[in-house]
């Protein structure tokens, strides 16, 4: 028999399953865009800015409780402190070269770019700067699978034992420094106004969400358009298995470079990680290991793998 509660229930997790990406993919991240775009005042901007943040926080961990892809997920295993200390060194600083962009632009009068295309409706202009970004992006992820000074400050994202949220942050500060400077050089070489910067930060702040989320929100074929946690969970993938699936927002272009893979299989906490053992597991440790001389490269079993997609 059916009841009230039930039928609440379910229809509250297949509201989440469906449109859990919609709501912060458009939704929060269109609000974000309209914010942006209509705020003069800078201290209005940076709350809101901030205050839209939180929100995603909330959804994210919220989701993740109510629809778990994997329960075991949810539960620390130890690693809560040393996330979280991920989480706030890397959002004071791995964004920082983002928001020197729209700072420098800000403090350096000068006329529009005749590279930029000025004219185009916003959204357009969004999903260029979306585009540019993420194939630097793809580009550099696949070099530090297969360059071992790359792979070396990669490592520490790979070495986790559970997939959720606060993952996506989970990265070398070094080596989101790079990343950053890497994939929005051409952009600022192109002339990116400072509002389209200022997006980005957000959307590549909600797009680490979605990708490393625990919550089992489905896109289906649309998965073959948008680099979201249904595929990105493989990227996690133990040794060679795990050299797919580079992109942050498209993952057509895992497609076209060849390095898209996609199973029908629930993955575990056996499943992902690092194949070699002894990778330290504190915060501090993590900060130095790329600089060590043991248990810091791929080994053989941990080199780069090219797998197809049917």
């Amino acid at each position: 028999m059916t009841t009230p509660n039930s039928t609440a229930s379910s229809w509250l997790r297949n509201s989440i399953r469906y449109g859990y990406f919609p709501l912060m993919a458009f939704g929060i991240n269109g609000l974000a865009i309209w914010v942006i775009f209509s705020t003069t005042n800078p201290i209005t901007l940076a709350s809101q800015f901030a205050g839209l943040m939180i929100v995603a926080l909330f959804l994210s961990f919220s989701t993740e409780r109510i629809l778990p892809y994997n329960k075991a997920w949810n539960l620390s295993r130890g690693d809560t402190w040393r996330d979280l200390m991920h989480f706030i060194v890397n959002e004071s600083l791995s964004l920082v070269p983002l928001l020197i962009v729209p700072i420098f632009i800000m403090t350096t009068p000068k006329p529009e770019s005749p590279l930029w295309p000025n004219e185009w409706p916003i959204l357009l202009q969004v999903l260029l700067c979306l585009l540019i970004f993420d194939l630097g992006n793809n580009l550099l992820h696949w070099l530090s699978h297969t360059w071992k000074p790359m792979w070396q400050l990669h490592a520490v994202h790979h070495e986790v034992k559970r997939m959720y949220g606060l993952n996506g942050i989970l990265k070398h500060p070094l080596y989101q420094v790079i990343a950053s400077i890497v994939c929005t050089g051409p952009l600022v070489l192109l002339g990116i106004p400072k509002e389209y910067s200022l997006v980005l930060v957000f959307m590549s702040f909600t797009q680490l969400l979605l990708q490393h989320s625990n919550t089992d929100y489905v896109l289906g074929p649309l998965r073959r358009v948008f680099a979201v946690a249904e595929v990105h969970r493989f990227h996690h993938l133990r040794g060679v298995a795990g050299d797919v699936n580079f992109s942050l927002f498209f993952s057509f272009y895992d497609h076209l470079f060849g390095n898209a893979y996609y199973e029908m299989r629930t993955l575990s906490s056996d499943d992902i990680g690092l194949n070699y053992k002894g990778y330290p597991q504190s915060w501090w440790g993590q900060m130095k290991a790329p600089f060590k001389k043991s248990g810091k490269q791929k080994g053989a079993e941990d080199s780069l793998s090219v797998v197809d997609i049917s």
